[in-house]
């Protein structure tokens, strides 16, 4: 495919200006998570910037949430649907898996009464839960629960990924679970589970279950409480499973943090564990008795594995001395090692709980459903409320929460000080330089742009660069594009070429914004992607 282009002699070189704009259609946009990604908020990534500022975007609420509403009673989930769970996009349909909790009062045996549910759609708003005919539940099996094996197993969490890399076909998906063993109480640990459907699933190691929680010779992690799985993801060859956990750290915090445990198999999973979040107040230490106070990081990281970078969702825990007062919104984290996670923008929540008398009242929890559909970025989410927690009310559904495609921060005009009245700053270009993004040589490649306010008056004018940061003659100076169109995949075109495939192994992107109506411009993301890649 060629992307038109028009150039012009300019004062110093002919520019080349982007006139076409493959953004109508979705079927026309090519999958993100097989690019590499530069997103605008992303300080590893993009670490060299002159008069920007970056600008988070907060999502917009479905009006049909909750898009998976709890059940009828008497069904598996009348009580409640948890979404500490995961969607999966594949074949053109859309997976979930939640955890589903039933009405049934007079079960003394707690565990037993949460179990791994599943549901399905064609457009991932409009969800049916499909009878599965796979485990007996008030005498029939006509109904959504998945097949475990130990069974019964109290499901707290669970977090769904589809392992393509994995040459044995009946371990092709994976569950990181949130159950319990017993010692003097009851401890949350990970079982992992495997798959080649995602419907009947066991663990590896064989395990009988004892009142729906595993015997502690079948534990694959320390004897200590961890509450997983808030995310699941593989990274550089490992799988690692997010959670929540308090104790055993190497220095001290207060209260909640995220922390990871690591496998390279999915089998055998190390005793050792890394923090992976803790928020600016739980350095100050509250005391012995006070865990439920204070600000606090709540059950793991959600994660978006795009390939290059991980994006992540947290619970922001607004905690106090009793129940009734601590609420749950949600953060937006960012990772480029796999295992520390960072707020691009401090302390600034990503999604609100709901209003009192909302469905999401009081409290968000993270699921791990994220999928870029046509023009819009889906971010699926459950709710919690803790302040009544003990009295057992109805809890949970799935909801839906929307951003324009891949739109989850810009970089904008830093118009700082240019004000009437303000001490006016010299004129400054506006312009960042990426870090080196490895390539491979000799392929082509193709660069898009994610951006909107561009104009004839406000462009961005791209160049590229070897890793040391000079200009590659082909693709800067006289040789420079500007990208002109606004849309989520704008092509960037040297000459009107569909791919380039002289470049070195190691490139830079520089960007200038331009023009008069530069201020305009909404930076969000820059892809680079074999041209062969879909």
């Amino acid at each position: 495919m060629t992307f038109p282009s028009m150039c012009r002699q300019g004062a110093l070189a002919v520019v080349c200006t982007i006139a076409f704009i493959n953004a109508t259609h979705a079927a026309e946009y090519f999958d993100e998570t097989r690019a590499t990604t530069i997103f605008a908020f992303d300080s590893v990534s993009i670490p060299h910037i002159q008069n920007l500022r970056v600008e988070m975007r907060t999502p917009t609420k479905h009006p049909a949430n909750p898009v998976v509403p709890r059940g009828a009673p008497g069904t598996p989930d009348a009580r409640g649907v948890q979404f500490y769970g995961s969607v999966i996009r594949e074949n053109g349909k859309f997976r979930l898996w939640y955890v589903a909790f039933d009405d049934d009062k007079e079960n003394k045996v707690a565990s037993a009464r949460w179990r791994a549910a599943y549901a399905e759609s064609d457009d991932g708003v409009k969800w049916v839960k499909p009878n599965l005919g796979l485990v007996e539940f008030r005498g029939n099996k006509d109904n959504n629960i998945i097949s475990t094996d130990p069974y019964p197993l109290g499901f707290v969490n669970v977090k769904v990924l589809k392992d393509d890399e994995d040459p044995d076909p009946a371990r092709r998906y994976k569950i990181s679970s949130h159950v319990y063993f017993r010692q003097e109480r009851r401890l949350g640990t990970l079982a992992p589970f495997v798959s080649a459907d995602g419907l009947t699933w066991k663990m590896e190691k064989p395990v009988k279950s004892t009142k729906a929680e595993l015997p502690e010779d079948a534990l694959v992690l320390p004897k200590i409480h961890f509450e997983p799985s808030g995310g699941l993801y593989k990274w550089d060859g490992m799988f690692f499973a997010s959670g929540q956990n308090s104790m055993d750290a190497a220095r001290p915090y207060h209260g909640r943090v995220a922390r990871v445990y690591q496998s390279p198999d999915f089998k055998n999973w190390s005793q050792t564990s890394a923090i992976s979040l803790v928020r600016l107040q739980q350095h100050t230490l509250l005391g012995a008795g006070r865990s439920r106070e204070g600000e606090q990081v709540h059950e793991g990281i959600s994660v978006w594995n795009r390939g290059n970078v991980l994006l992540g969702i947290f619970g922001i825990w607004h905690g106090a001395k009793e129940w009734k007062d601590v609420t749950i919104d949600l953060g937006f984290a960012v990772s480029n090692d796999g295992v520390a996670f960072r707020e691009p923008a401090h302390e600034w929540t990503f999604l609100k709980r709901g209003e009192d008398g909302a469905w999401d009242q009081g409290g968000l929890i993270q699921g791990q459903g994220f999928e870029n559909v046509g023009e819009q970025t889906y971010v699926y989410y459950g709710t919690w409320d803790p302040r009544h927690w003990e009295e057992e009310p109805p809890r949970g559904g799935v909801g839906l929460a929307l951003l324009p495609r891949d739109r989850f921060g810009d970089l904008v005009f830093e118009d700082a000080g240019q004000g009437p009245g303000d001490y006016q700053l010299p004129e400054v270009q506006s312009e960042f330089i990426t870090a080196s993004v490895s390539i491979k040589a000799g392929v082509p490649h193709e660069f898009f742009v994610n951006a909107e306010g561009l104009s004839e008056e406000a462009g961005l004018r791209v160049e590229l660069l070897d890793a040391q940061m000079r200009p590659l003659e082909k693709y800067s100076g006289k040789n420079v594009v500007v990208v002109r169109q606004s849309g989520f995949q704008t092509p960037i075109s040297w000459a009107d070429k569909a791919g380039i495939s002289d470049l070195p192994e190691r490139i830079r992107v520089r960007v200038v914004f331009e023009g008069a109506k530069r201020k305009d411009i909404r930076f969000s993301a820059l892809y680079v992607k074999s041209a062969t890649q879909k």
